[in-house]
């Protein structure tokens, strides 16, 4: 057995003797499920009240308490019909609902997750016993819980029963469990620096977005300093794109009913999307993807084999619907603005598209200094048609071609069959963070199906219409709140000069020398420096301290010897220079300063 299937069947085994303990200090609690999840598990109960961090450090004692004296995980099969009864004499309400649905419908509608729940079929399923707690689980667990190693409670949160919202709400604990104390100390080290480089901590600190409840949960409020590094990664976007041969579009916020019938999105995506607004003229939906309006764009005048590729990119909003017990700040967001594109290409330029893709998205990480991600091909599966368009030719060389790009790139990457898109293999961009978390980045799909349902075609050499247009969606920058989130963590707030919002900073010593400060400033502002005087009426200590604090990169004291009395004589005079991340101050003239200013900013220096 490989190490890390036999972590997950201790991390799931813990989940098991947390609800034992919970089982022990509150008999009446109702149990959902409790599943592994990275770095251990969670398990969402309903309590006869909802506890607190306080309840929850009596759970873990008990739960330790039950470790160390080697509790069993002692297996039994029950019929289904003897499982129903016996789930529901214990008023588990929750347990019984699964048994039911699993007598129905079997187990192809139950989410990954709930399927670590159910073990067996619909004539017989697997009980494990912990203490006194009995659960329904597929297992495997340990048999002692002595072979567990050692966990911590992290954290409680609210979930509801199988993520509906009109569903029962329940209490999510949260716990990490690993082989040894020195695997935990470094997580709790780990989890510690991000408590501190956390994105929304920094977010207000830095004065970059807000969420307010009378705008609504999950639609981000940017502030001027937000809007500006915003705007600079999008800057940075559209340059290199352009430089790559795109023509940028802009689309609306919504369309027609009609658009998301052709594209798939209804009824297949209708969750995900707001409501319909019924108008006069017929119902609309605000959009969750760009793809239909950029393959209209495409539709909007006949093309010829000499027009493509024809690369259309746009920073264009969209909608989710997301649940609002589900958004996390930047992480998970109602409106999102996504540096997307759409190429359209003929067959024979595929491979040659996609490198061109992977090209640019690795440009781009390496302008913001990052370096520890790898690449998931994710392929499709025959045996699961229902998921996939069947068209197993265009999968097979789709796939092969994909693979000879990462191979020819020389990239780290891993596949995963199963992923793919229901049109096409994909292949996402799998970011190790700072802190230890992965998470998937951006991603560049090819689409074989677009071209069906929007009749997308090309007149060829010979003047025949040939509807073999293959489309690759990418997204290297993700969204703005996205990659903002993961900038912000990756930067701890320290940001480049180049996406700093303000890059330097005056602190007249005196009133007497806040107009020359000011002039100084305006200076460097018409030459493209981002520039802010502080003329509160405190030290000049204390506005360094206030600076430092902002993390803003040059800080400058403007006095008598700055000024000499005249501001605009003050051009050969040498400055002293607070840099930050610097102990001493650097000696430089005001023209030598602005270059160096002005050189970061257009190299864009990390």
């Amino acid at each position: 057995m490989e190490k890390q299937e036999q972590l997950e069947i201790v991390r799931h085994s813990c989940a098991h003797l947390v609800a034992s303990a919970v089982q022990e200090l509150y008999p009446q609690a109702k149990f959902g499920i409790g599943p592994v999840v990275e770095n251990g598990f969670y398990y969402d109960i309903r309590f006869p009240r909802n506890i607190t961090e306080e309840d929850m450090q009596k759970i873990e004692a008990e739960a330790k308490k039950m470790l160390a004296e080697g509790v069993g995980f002692e297996r039994t099969e029950m019929s289904l019909a003897e499982a129903l009864k016996f789930f529901a004499d214990k008023k588990q309400d929750y347990k019984v609902m699964l048994l039911k649905d699993l007598k129905e419908k079997g187990t192809t509608k139950f989410s990954e997750k709930e399927k670590q729940e159910i073990g067996g079929s619909v004539e017989e399923v697997s009980i494990y016993q912990t203490g006194n707690f009995v659960d329904l689980c597929r297992g495997p667990h340990v048999k002692s819980a002595k072979e567990i190693g050692v966990f911590k409670l992290t954290k409680l949160a609210g979930a509801y029963w199988r993520g509906d919202s009109n569903n029962d709400q329940l209490q999510r604990i949260y716990g990490v469990c690993f082989n040894t104390q020195a695997e935990l100390d470094e997580y709790l080290r780990l989890l510690e620096e991000a408590e501190k480089r956390d994105h929304r901590k920094i977010g207000a600190e830095q004065e970059l977005f807000f969420f307010d409840e009378r705008v609504g949960r999950g639609l981000t409020m940017w502030l001027p300093n937000g809007t500006i590094i915003r705007n600079e990664i999008e800057k940075l976007a559209i340059e290199k794109e352009n430089q790559a041969g795109y023509v940028r579009v802009r689309t609306p916020h919504l369309a027609k009913e009609e658009m998301y019938l052709t594209s798939g999105h209804l009824p297949y995506y209708k969750d995900s999307m707001y409501p319909p607004m019924q108008m006069d003229d017929g119902v609309y939906y605000l959009k969750a993807m760009n793809c239909p309006h950029h393959h209209t764009i495409y539709n909007h005048k006949p093309r010829s084999y000499r027009d493509l590729p024809l690369r259309i990119a746009e920073y264009g909003e969209c909608y989710r619907n997301e649940l609002s017990g589900t958004l996390a700040g930047l992480l998970r967001v109602r409106c999102l603005a996504m540096n997307d594109a759409h190429i359209y290409c003929r067959k024979d330029q595929i491979k040659a598209e996609f490198k061109s893709v992977m090209k640019l998205t690795m440009g781009l990480f390496a302008i913001f200094g990052l370096k520890d991600y790898w690449f998931r091909l994710s392929k499709w599966s025959p045996d699961h048609l229902e998921k996939y368009v069947n068209e197993p030719k265009n999968w097979k060389y789709t796939q092969d071609v994909i693979r000879e790009v990462l191979d020819e790139m020389k990239v780290k990457y891993v596949e995963a069959d199963d992923e793919a898109a229901f049109y096409g293999p994909k292949v996402d961009v799998q970011f190790k963070s700072i802190v230890g978390r992965e998470e998937t980045m951006s991603t560049i799909q090819l689409d074989f199906v677009a071209k069906q349902r929007f009749n997308l075609n090309y007149t060829d050499e010979s003047g025949a219409d040939n509807n073999e247009v293959f489309v690759i969606h990418r997204a290297p920058l993700s969204t703005h709140e996205r990659f903002m989130a993961f900038l912000i963590e990756q930067y701890a707030g320290v940001w480049p000069v180049w996406l700093s919002p303000v890059q330097v900073l005056f602190a007249p010593v005196a009133t007497k020398h806040q107009e020359g400060a000011k002039m100084l400033a305006k200076e460097l502002v018409d030459k493209g420096i981002r520039v802010e005087v502080d003329d509160a009426d405190e030290t000049v200590g204390n506005k360094v301290r206030k600076a430092a604090g902002r993390k803003i990169p040059y800080i400058i004291i403007v006095g008598d010897k700055e000024l000499s009395g005249d501001p605009s004589a003050s051009s050969g005079q040498e400055w002293m220079i607070r840099v930050r991340g610097e102990k001493d101050q650097v000696k430089m003239s005001k023209e030598k300063f602005v270059e160096k200013v002005l050189g970061e900013i257009k190299e864009r220096k990390i």
